[in-house]
């Protein structure tokens, strides 16, 4: 009876103990009342950096591992028939610069005593032609001269006045000068060709690969000699800023959790680091456990997708790095002393 009694008691005794050491485990999973405990990986952004020309590469100033900084110059395509393009379109420029102060200054004086010179001759012509016509016509008359002289006279008489005609509308064009409407055409032109200049340039411009953001060469794609277009990427640039956890929260944690929050990013690369961050992001759809969990019973349950937000200044943390994060429940969600709730959209952490 008594060893029946010492077998239950230890069986009592090893049930306490399992359980208890279950509690324990959980307890250290999710960790206190005030703090939460997920696991996730480094995420970094990418940008795939291309030329906006279609040209050959002149140069690849970078290497893949390369830190680079924002504004960088990268790579450079060739330039020479761009500059070409650019120095005819400053000869236009110009040229029609000219144009402008000719039509603007007006006519000039010697084309304006010119002009009244040529009239006058046309007037003279035109008596004598009159002359020998009223001559022609008593002759003709008499019977000294043909009908065909009379004719060409006649004729020549005509062709004279219209040339006075044509004389005196041109010294009135030379007097008024040039229309307003010539004017603001030949103006019009000179900015249609600034602005082809203009554009020239800022194809210029691009013929340049800038660093859009500080990061770090992960791909080398495109080599000198080759021709660049807009949809071939020449190099591939790792974003260090902003960087963040890729992290899961089961679905019966999800209501502890606010935008905002502030966290703290644990990794073994670091033990005795602490990397603070906040949480930026929380998907409003679930989503099944990824596949790295290694446990059965947690890849049938609902999860939803955190971004943590990483203070990383010296840039340790990698692409890909398993890290833990803790949850300050304890912090509120809100500006302190304003009541205010941050919108759901913020990505900015928790002041105080």
């Amino acid at each position: 009876m008594k060893r029946l009694f010492r077998i239950i008691l230890l069986v009592v005794l090893v049930s306490i103990a399992v359980l208890g050491v279950r509690w324990f485990i959980n307890a250290n999973e999710k960790g206190s009342g005030t703090e939460l405990k997920i696991y996730g990986n480094i995420d970094i952004r990418k940008a795939d950096l291309a030329f906006n020309e279609q040209e050959r590469i002149a140069g690849v100033l970078v290497e893949e591992g390369d830190r680079v900084s924002k504004g960088q110059v990268l790579a450079m395509l060739q330039t020479h028939r761009l500059e070409a393009q650019i120095k005819e379109a400053e000869a236009q420029i110009d040229a029609q610069q000219e144009v402008v102060k000719r039509l603007e200054a007006g006519t000039r004086p010697q084309e304006i005593a010119q002009a009244r010179a040529e009239l006058a001759a046309a007037k003279a012509k035109v008596r004598n032609s009159r002359l020998n016509f009223d001559r022609i016509s008593q002759t003709s008359g008499a019977g000294a001269t043909s009908q065909e002289a009379l004719d060409n006279a006649r004729a020549q008489f005509d062709v004279d006045k219209a040339q006075l005609e044509v004389k005196e509308k041109a010294l009135n064009l030379a007097l008024e000068g040039p229309r307003k409407e010539d004017i603001a055409a030949a103006k019009n032109t000179l900015e249609a060709i600034k602005a082809s200049l203009s554009l020239l340039k800022i194809r210029l411009g691009e013929m340049t690969l800038i660093s859009p953001a500080p990061g770090v060469i992960q791909n080398r794609i495109l080599e000198p000699g080759e021709i660049a277009t807009p949809n071939r990427p020449v190099l591939t640039l790792a974003l260090t800023d902003p960087k963040w956890v890729r992290a899961y929260v089961p679905e019966p944690d999800l209501g502890r959790i606010r935008l905002g929050m502030k966290t703290a990013i644990l990794s073994d690369s670091f033990p005795n680091k602490r990397f603070k961050g906040w949480i930026g992001f929380i998907s409003p759809v679930a989503e099944f456990t990824p596949k790295t969990v290694e446990t059965e019973d947690l890849r049938s349950k609902l999860v939803y997708e955190v971004r943590v937000f990483v203070h990383d200044v010296k840039d340790q943390l990698r692409l890909g790095m398993p890290v833990t994060v803790l949850v300050d429940l304890a912090a509120s969600a809100g500006v302190p002393g304003t009541g205010k709730v941050l919108p759901k959209k913020t990505a900015k952490p928790v002041k105080g």
